[in-house]
């Protein structure tokens, strides 16, 4: 076929435009591409014994090492990596923050890090969005925001018309100005044709409370939560965090509060806690004077270290460090007393001098809190052991009586180890029918964990008392409690026979001789019983028993009664 002109002209304006189509996308890849690719990496998230947990993305979002990504992958894992647009791995060494609703965590890296800008304003419907995958500048893919809807007042939440590449969890979602607004979730379908994000700037300001250390979010992960940024919540955090994690992981966080704030004092104390605990008096001396240096107020840290000296040596006395002593003790309560005369610390004083056997000086003191907004059982019966150890019993007693005044009936059992204290005093003071009163309330306030020796230690009492037949109730409670205390049967056979039931002490010896042959107290019962009802004949030779045996009381009775 031969071509004439009209022919060629008309094949150029046909194809002319198809090819001006396929070189002009309609929508371009923005210049910001290639520098913005160098802040997204891939995560890897490994569980305790070292295996694989999951894999995603993310990006960072502030130099020193933030970092955003989903949170599902951190669930369980000890330890996280990510790997950089060059390759390089950089270890996760903390969490910031997560929200597992949103399914959105913020981390950090070791190192400098190249972050997004993060955009403060919420992109508009209709506004071109784009998606930058790791490493791949041929992947960009975009798509006009269809929707962007609000959640807690101030975040977005897009849909955006694009189908999403495989593998693009966490990605990060830009405007036209380069500005990061979301990370990519995970779509509906695998061929979806609209795509999620929720907000970024909602997923940076992700952080960690002073409660929030515990909460039920954070102990998903096993990886170190980052302190607040606050001293406030990061002090609480602190502290909560003693009775929350094992002591290796305390003294972790505790060096990373020095480090966050080597000006407050509360690092320095709680480390030197710890190192007490641990027997290292001499670091822990170390960073209690450090700790006075820093001190805002230096009253609460001369406090704590007055009570830090007392209790090793009340409770450690035998682990010598001779730096640490009483007197050491009672020179750092007095500077804190000088620096704030709080009661607190005068009744710690007062510990103090009780504890070196000053028992005046520690009365006077006690004495006088108890007229002050500490009048309570602890000052009253702190004041009643002086005097019992300067042998007053008189003022003894009645200072019991107005420990137990600071209670009102029915007691609560804050009430209780004092309700026994009294009545252990009037015991050994020959009050004893006062002395079951307060075991009475005592039994009544603390059944559940009454045990056979509180019915052994009241059937003495109630003897002593002149109260017989609660004194045979009671032993009798200890036995079925504990009937194979050959104890308690001797006792109660010696109890009958003092009441005149010779017959019921002759089984209760029997009874004590059933459960333990060997114990000569059953022979030597069963024999003064058969005797003291004129059975003498068997009654002589069981006294026998019982003085071959050993009993040498038996050996008195053998004569009286031959």
């Amino acid at each position: 076929m031969k071509w004439n002109h009209k022919m060629v002209l008309r094949r150029v304006l046909v194809i002319l435009p198809l090819c001006l189509i396929s070189f002009l996308p309609l929508h371009a890849q923005p210049g910001w591409v290639k520098k913005a690719t160098k802040s997204v990496f891939t995560l890897k998230t490994f569980a305790a014994d070292g295996s694989l947990i999951a894999s995603s993305n993310g990006f960072f979002t502030g130099a020193n090492g933030e970092a955003v990504s989903n949170f599902t992958p951190f669930k369980g894992a000890s330890r996280a990596v990510i790997i950089d647009a060059q390759g390089k791995e950089m270890p996760v060494i903390s969490i910031i923050g997560a929200n597992d609703m949103y399914d959105v965590v913020k981390f950090r890296v070791a190192g400098k890090t190249q972050p997004l800008l993060v955009s403060t304003s919420v992109a508009t419907e209709g506004s071109m969005a784009w998606l930058l995958p790791y490493h791949e500048l041929k992947n960009v893919k975009s798509g006009p925001v269809r929707k962007a809807e609000t959640f807690q007042n101030d975040y977005a939440y897009y849909t955006v018309a694009m189908t999403m590449p495989q593998n693009t969890v966490s990605c990060p979602l830009l405007n036209d100005n380069g500005e990061v607004i979301g990370l990519m979730q995970q779509p509906a379908s695998e061929n979806d044709t609209l795509s999620y994000a929720v907000s970024a700037r909602f997923a940076d300001s992700l952080k960690i409370t002073g409660f929030g250390m515990n909460d039920a979010t954070m102990k998903l992960t096993m990886i170190k939560k980052e302190l607040p940024d606050n001293i406030k919540d990061a002090t609480l955090a602190l502290f909560l965090a003693a009775s929350q994690v094992d002591s290796a992981a305390y003294a972790t966080l505790i060096g990373d509060f020095i480090q966050k704030f080597p000006q407050a004092s509360e690092g320095y104390v709680q480390r030197a806690q710890l190192a007490t605990s641990g027997g290292n008096f001499a670091a822990a001396e170390k960073d209690m004077e450090m700790a006075l240096k820093v001190a805002d107020k230096i009253d609460e840290v001369h406090y704590t270290y007055a009570r830090m000296i007392y209790n090793k040596e009340i409770f450690h006395g035998n682990q010598t460090y001779p730096n640490w002593n009483l007197d050491k003790a009672l020179t750092e309560i007095q500077a804190a007393i000088a620096a704030n005369p709080a009661s607190t610390y005068k009744q710690q004083k007062a510990n103090i001098l009780f504890a070196q056997q000053k028992y005046d000086d520690a009365f006077a003191i006690y004495d006088e809190l108890t007229k002050t907004d500490m009048r309570n059982a602890e000052n009253f019966f702190a004041a009643a052991r002086c005097k019992e150890m300067l042998k007053d019993t008189t003022t003894m007693l009645a200072l019991m009586d107005s420990t137990m005044s600071t209670f009102s009936k029915p007691y609560l059992k804050e009430a209780a180890p004092y309700l026994w204290a009294r009545a252990e005093a009037r015991r050994n003071a020959g009050k004893y029918r006062e002395a079951v009163n307060d075991m009475n309330d005592y039994e009544e306030l603390m059944q559940a964990s009454i045990n056979d020796n509180f019915y052994y230690v009241r059937h003495q009492t109630e003897i002593q008392g002149r109260l017989y037949q609660q004194a045979l109730n009671d032993i009798n409670r200890a036995i079925r409690m504990n009937p194979q205390e050959i104890l308690y049967y001797a006792e109660k056979a010696s109890l009958q026979i003092r009441v005149g039931l010779y017959d019921d002490a002759i089984e209760t010896a029997k009874e004590s001789i059933a459960i333990d042959a060997n114990d000569s107290d059953g022979y030597m019962f069963l024999g003064l019983a058969q005797c003291l009802k004129g059975n003498k004949k068997e009654g002589i030779p069981n006294l026998q028993k019982a003085k071959d045996m050993g009993n040498t009381q038996a050996d008195s009775l053998i004569e009286k009664y031959q």
